[in-house]
Order: C-alpha cells, then sequence, then structure tokens
C-alpha cells in the first residue's frame, strides 16, 4: 500500500512499522553514523517486497566507492526489478538509476537520481546519491547547483534539514565561495553539531585558505561530536593531518594515521584513498614513514583486479610505488591498459586520468621526474574528471611541483611555486617552494626572501595556535 516517509515522498510499504525503519535508516545513512544496511535489513526482513529498501540497500553498495560491492550491488538491483509491477513511478525511477550504476554508466545515473529530484525535491535519498555521485564524477558546479536546487523545498520543519545545508556547504566550497560555504556549514551545525559532512566542509574552507590554526582547533575541539561511531571519521581525521602537515608538525602527522586514518588494517577502500594520499605527501618531503607502506600496499595488492573506479587505482599506485611492490605496479597499469578499451565512465576516467597519472607516479618512484613532469602537466586542468575534492586532487600538483624541482626545472617551478603562494600565502610549504625554485634559479636573495617568508608564516600560525589538550582518536 502507499504510505509516506517523514518527508511526504510516496513509499509502498506494508506497514507504517517499514517506513518508520526507513527513515531511520536515512537519518543514519545522513551522517554516516551505526549501522544504516542493518537498520533497513530489518526493514526488508519484515517485508521483502519493500522496493525502496531494496534501492536503499543498492545506494550503500554504491557509495561504497568499492568493485568488491558490486555482487552485492546486483543483488538489490534485482530484487527491486522483480517488483516495478507493484510499485510507483519514484520508486522505479530508484531502481533504474541504480541499475545505471551497475551497468558502470555512472553518468547516467547520477542523471537519474537528479531527475528524480525535479519531481520530489525532499527526496533524501536521491539526494545524498546525487551529491556523492556528482563529487565521484567531479562535477564541482552541480555538488552547490544541483542542492541549492533543492534547498527550496526544505525548511527546519522538515526532519533532514541541516544535513541538505551540509551538502549545501561543501558544494558552495568546492567552487570557491568560501564565506557562503563556511556560513552555511555553520548554520547546518548550528541545527545538528553532529553532522559529519557540514563539518568536513567547514573544514574544507579553512584547508583551502590556509586556517591552519583555525583548521586544528575546529576539527578537535569538535571531534566529540562527529568522531565516535561514525563511518566517515577517519576523514575528518585525514583533514586534521593536512592542517598539522603545513606546519611541518610530521611526528603529529604519523601519530594521526596510526591513531585514527588508519588504526587497523582495514580493506575498506575510502579509507585506504586517504591513508595512501597522506603517506604520499609525507613521501615527497623525504619523510621517513617507517614499514607503514608495506601492510597498505599488501591490502591494495588484493583489490587490484577489481577494476571499478580509476581514483581508486590512483592511490593503489601510490602505495605500490612508494612501498617498493613493482610487480604490483606493474600489474595494476595491465589491467588500467584492458580496461581503457571498454565502455562506461570508470573506462573515460581511466583513458584520460588514471593512466597518465598512474605511469606519472610509476615515473616519480623510479626517479625519472621529468617524465614525471611531461605527464602530469597536462592533468592539471584535468584531473577533476576522475572525481575527489580540490584538496585531494591537490596532491597531483604538490608531485608535479616536486617532481619538477628535482628535475632541476628551474623556472617551471618558480612558476608553479607563485600559483600556490598566490592561492595559499600562509602556507609555509608553499614558501619553501618558492624558496628551493629560487635556488635552483641562482636568485639568493630572491630565495632568502621566500625563505623568510615561509619562516614569518610558519611563526604565525603557531603564535596563533595554542595547542588544545589532545582528543582521543
Amino acid at each position: 500500500m502507499t504510505m509516506h516517509d517523514n518527508r511526504g515522498n510516496p513509499e509502498t510499504a506494508a506497514s507504517r512499522r517499514t517506513v518508520e525503519r526507513f527513515d531511520s535508516a536515512l537519518e543514519l545513512l545522513h551522517g554516516y553514523y551505526g549501522n544504516p544496511l542493518g537498520a533497513i535489513d530489518q526493514a526488508l526482513a519484515e517485508d521483502p517486497d519493500f522496493v525502496l529498501g531494496h534501492c536503499f540497500r543498492a545506494t550503500l553498495m554504491m557509495l561504497s566507492g568499492e568493485g568488491a560491492a558490486l555482487p552485492l550491488l546486483r543483488e538489490s538491483v534485482e530484487a527491486g526489478e522483480r517488483l516495478t509491477g507493484s510499485c510507483n513511478d519514484r520508486e522505479r525511477c530508484h531502481i533504474a538509476a541504480a541499475r545505471a550504476w551497475l551497468d558502470g554508466d555512472f553518468e547516467r545515473s547520477v542523471r537519474l537520481y537528479g531527475s528524480i529530484l525535479s519531481d520530489y525535491p525532499r527526496d533524501g535519498l536521491a539526494l545524498q546519491v546525487a551529491h556523492v555521485g556528482d563529487f565521484f564524477l567531479g562535477q564541482s558546479g552541480m555538488l552547490r547547483d544541483r542542492v541549492a536546487a533543492a534547498l527550496p523545498s526544505w525548511d527546519a520543519s522538515v526532519p533532514g534539514y541541516g544535513f541538505v545545508l551540509g551538502m549545501h556547504a561543501f558544494g558552495l566550497e568546492e567552487m570557491g565561495e568560501y564565506a557562503r560555504a563556511e556560513d552555511t556549514g555553520r548554520r547546518a551545525l548550528a541545527l545538528n553539531p553532529r553532522d559529519p559532512w557540514a563539518t568536513h566542509a567547514v573544514a574544507h574552507v579553512l584547508e583551502m585558505q590556509g586556517r591552519q590554526p583555525e583548521g586544528i582547533r575546529w576539527l578537535e575541539d569538535s571531534a566529540g561530536d562527529w568522531a565516535p561511531d561514525n563511518g566517515f571519521a577517519y576523514h575528518n581525521w585525514w583533514h586534521l593531518a593536512l592542517q598539522y602537515l603545513d606546519l611541518g608538525d610530521h611526528p603529529r602527522v604519523l601519530g594521526l594515521y596510526d591513531e585514527s586514518v588508519r588504526p587497523s588494517e582495514s580493506n575498506v577502500v575510502l579509507q585506504m584513498i586517504d591513508a595512501s594520499a597522506l603517506l604520499w605527501r609525507l613521501y615527497l618531503r623525504g619523510v621517513p614513514v617507517g614499514e607503514r607502506w608495506r601492510p597498505l600496499a599488501q591490502t591494495w595488492a588484493t583489490r587490484i583486479d577489481e577494476g571499478h573506479y580509476a581514483f581508486n587505482d590512483v592511490h593503489a599506485m601510490m602505495a605500490f610505488v612508494a612501498g617498493g611492490c613493482q610487480p604490483e605496479a606493474e600489474r595494476l597499469l595491465a589491467n588500467l591498459e584492458r580496461r581503457k578499451e571498454g565502455g562506461g565512465t570508470d573506462a573515460m576516467m581511466t583513458r584520460e586520468v588514471g593512466i597518465p597519472l598512474c605511469r606519472a607516479l610509476r615515473a616519480y618512484g623510479c626517479g625519472d621526474f621529468a617524465t614525471c613532469v611531461r605527464l602530469l602537466l597536462p592533468l592539471r586542468y584535468i584531473a577533476k574528471r576522475s572525481g575527489g575534492s580540490h584538496a585531494q586532487r591537490d596532491v597531483i600538483h604538490l608531485t608535479l611541483v616536486e617532481a619538477a624541482l628535482r628535475a632541476g626545472m628551474a623556472p617551471l617551478t618558480e612558476a608553479l611555486a607563485d600559483e600556490r603562494v598566490n592561492l595559499k600565502p600562509s602556507s609555509p610549504v608553499n614558501w619553501t617552494f618558492l624558496a628551493r625554485a629560487r635556488t635552483l634559479q641562482v636568485n639568493r636573495r630572491g630565495a632568502d626572501d621566500a625563505s623568510a617568508k615561509a619562516t614569518q608564516a610558519q611563526n604565525a600560525a603557531l603564535a596563533a595556535w595554542h595547542p588544545p589538550a589532545r582528543v582521543a582518536a
């Protein structure tokens, strides 16, 4: 029979209890808390024909970003398809969108979820999947605009309104609207302090603007809200590590890696991505990380053949290169060469970004810095096609600058360093890049000036930062 969820959307369900279980599961999904899969499985155990329950389960598999989840995704999609004769148009659109993802057409899938929002702007499930899908596709403008189009249908009286504000805050940040993003994120948190995505959106603003002391205080002071029992916490800890990294506090960065970013040898891909990205930044700086690369590379090696999402493969390659796993690196590249000939969104990502970026990382690891630079230069402006945020994709520019320095490409390095200083003049790292570049140019006075500004930036940040009591990770 037709019922309505707590946002007024029609659902085909056997009982009000089923709908209430869906509402509870969706709340968990929005906040990345607890076990939304277990919650929706309870609803399906009581009502096996609850079609939106199968759709919800499918989205969990999609949002994992893992090829290993495809069998479970197929199971849920096919269960939903068997029920299309007895469900409503909204539910049929959800099934079609999940089917497109299963078939490898991520772009069409996200468009279909977007079409649901045109008719049902309060469909929180469609909105969250489309939002994360836009992130996977690197569609920065849609991260902002898709949520903005739905927002007029929401207000504080609608359950989940704060989560929608948090999504909008992140989209605003990715489009460089930092003041609006910060204000919107703080508004979201005033409604729900435990919203990790809104916390994350403000953390992005503080990272992009080089406000390191504020970024550290922001995340550490609020960790009691967003960290416990949260499936997204590792990523916010990663953002905290980036702030410490910019201040050169490498011991604290490694401590956060061990305590919070990768506290166990988890095979959760999204966590492994952050682990690789953090260690690679230390690798570029020549910071010893002990034996941390080896177990991470071994875990990535178990996923080489998944062939699902090029963004994942790039981070696997970081682990193989820095961990000295040459056979695994070669095997991954061979897989990518095969995948680029296929259809679907991943084949495009693999051709345009995945293969050249993985080859550049391998060249860097082999000491062929000139080849690394040649491969990375054209990727700077198209890398978003493989997904991720500006903060995540910055690792490409960091690798490019370091490779150019090591290749002795003085004019190019100075230009790249000037770019970074212009974007974030409060970053000691960026001024250090410029000092090294000017040293290559035999510009002693310019190098000394840049070094002095690096010291000033670090001293200013340290003076503004009064270390709070350490938060248990």
